[in-house]
């Protein structure tokens, strides 16, 4: 096939993204008073995050509002932070169920592992660098290079910082491709054949260790991205995974180099109480490597959700909801306390 230049008006760089105010959703008071009572309404219905829909977190003004951001990350800019609710002011539990109030308004949760769990943690669970089984989420203190999670959108609400670092990057993935496709067509070609990915351990007993997904898909003159360099290499561990050409090789250092110039990004720090949501098939991210100090309890701790968002009506047949997959067997929250 011959790749061609694709949702060009999803196209930013960083000079285009430079003011944090255009893309930082500051919340009125009007609306944090809507997102507290919010929380007493589906508070007397349950305790089980799973029993509260959008219907459960009213949102009679916020909605609006919630709704444009979520058009704006699928036929946008991408990505979004929302600021404005006080951490100090709720409980963990409460801080969760805001999250997850806001996230049903802007899609339906997807499962995250093989655990099931709907709504994840990001911080340091112990994880070693070189366990096959690790996964980006459960890595303490490293740098995590640009890559895109499972789901239309990606995520994150920020309980605790660290002591320093931890910053978030998005990178915008359709600039990369319409940039490879103008510079290398040939190695943007070659992202479009199917890549192979480290299943972590994560996949279905008694089935392979790897699965295949193109880089790159064009669909009903959409772009879709699944990069996630880390996986891909890493699935040349497995004897049967499929190998990769040099081209292959060279196009995924092409990416990667390209999402770490700087051209391509911004860098955004987060208060408690931050959002950030990110389309996952435009969008990039990553992270810088962070500090714990656990004696002092100034842990790094990220709630996370995976989104299917209705405003994107259609998708490739293998970006479509995880419904059939082990990963949905058990529907769960994932209550970890990184203090622990």
């Amino acid at each position: 096939m011959t790749p061609r230049l694709l949702e060009t008006h999803c196209e930013w760089r960083a000079e285009d993204v430079a003011d944090p105010t255009a893309w930082t959703e500051m919340l009125t008071q009007a609306e944090c008073d809507e997102i507290a009572a919010a929380v007493e309404h589906a508070g007397a219905k349950s305790s089980d995050l799973l029993d509260i829909g959008a219907a459960d977190f009213p949102l009679p003004t916020l909605t609006a509002r919630l709704k444009r951001i979520e058009n704006e990350l699928i036929n946008g800019r991408g990505f979004v932070r929302i600021r404005g609710v006080e951490r100090d002011h709720y409980s963990n539990d409460e801080m969760c169920l805001i999250y997850w109030g806001i996230g049903m308004h802007l899609g339906k949760p997807w499962a995250q592992n093989k655990y099931g769990h709907l709504l994840g943690d990001v911080t340091d669970q112990g994880k070693a660098l070189d366990d096959p089984t690790a996964r980006g989420n459960e890595l303490g203190g490293i740098k995590l290079g640009y890559h895109c999670d499972g789901a239309d959108l990606v995520g994150l609400m920020c309980l605790a910082n660290g002591v320093s670092g931890g910053l978030s990057g998005v990178a915008n993935s359709v600039a990369l491709h319409n940039d490879l496709v103008r510079e290398r067509p040939d190695l943007a070609a070659e992202m479009y054949l199917p890549q192979p990915y480290d299943f972590r351990g994560e996949q279905k007993p008694g089935t392979k260790g790897w699965y295949t997904v193109p880089v790159f898909t064009e669909w009903n003159d959409r772009l879709f991205v699944r990069a996630i360099p880390q996986y891909i290499r890493a699935s040349q561990r497995i004897p049967d995974a499929p190998r990769l050409t040099d081209k292959a090789r060279e196009a995924l250092t092409w990416i990667e180099d390209a999402a770490e110039s700087g051209r391509y990004s911004v860098i955004m720090g987060f208060e408690p109480g931050d959002m950030q949501f990110v389309n996952n098939f435009h969008v990039l991210h990553g992270r810088t490597e962070y500090q714990d100090d656990r004696a002092a309890g100034k842990i790094r701790h990220l709630k996370r959700l995976w989104l299917e968002t209705e405003v994107l009506s259609d998708r490739p047949p293998y970006f479509r909801r995880n419904i059939d997959t082990h990963w949905n067997d058990k529907r769960v929250i994932s209550r970890l306390d990184a203090a622990e």
